[in-house]
């Protein structure tokens, strides 16, 4: 799921121009921050389609999670919570001990279905209204 390589950071970035770029709307400076290098990315595959991505942001002890796309033809079937729930999971054996994330104000149930709360008023991000949410992250399982 966390990938590294040019070609699968470009995956990444294809989904994203889909969904918000073409679909959302959002300028291409907005959502190609050149942020990239400083976060780790995640990708989720169906076969050989990649079809949904996030990234993460590492702020000391907090993960900000960012760019949560999934592509048109998988939203409804569990790709987005699959892949949330796999990051989440994992963050806490990378050292991170909070999850915090800008909601988009109609996704907020989907995060807090998974565990997210939310906080703050209302702020305008790229022209969609979005607020905070947060999460406590589980200390890490080690075998």
């Amino acid at each position: 799921m966390r990938v590294e390589e040019t070609h699968d950071i470009a995956a990444c970035q294809a989904i994203r121009r889909a969904v918000f770029i073409e679909e959302q709307g959002v300028s291409e400076a907005e959502e190609m921050d050149g942020l990239d290098d400083d976060c780790h990315h995640y990708l989720l595959w169906d076969g050989e389609v990649a079809i949904a991505t996030l990234r993460v942001k590492p702020m000391d002890e907090t993960a900000k999670i960012q760019r949560v796309a999934v592509l048109k033809a998988h939203r409804g079937k569990g790709a987005g919570a699959l892949l949330m729930q796999t990051v989440v999971r994992e963050l806490p054996q990378d050292g991170f001990s909070k999850a915090v994330l800008g909601s988009q104000v109609t996704a907020i149930p989907f995060y807090a279905k998974l565990g997210f709360t939310v906080y703050g008023p209302v702020y305008d991000d790229a022209g969609i209204d979005h607020r905070e949410m947060e999460m406590t992250l589980a200390p890490p399982v080690w075998d």
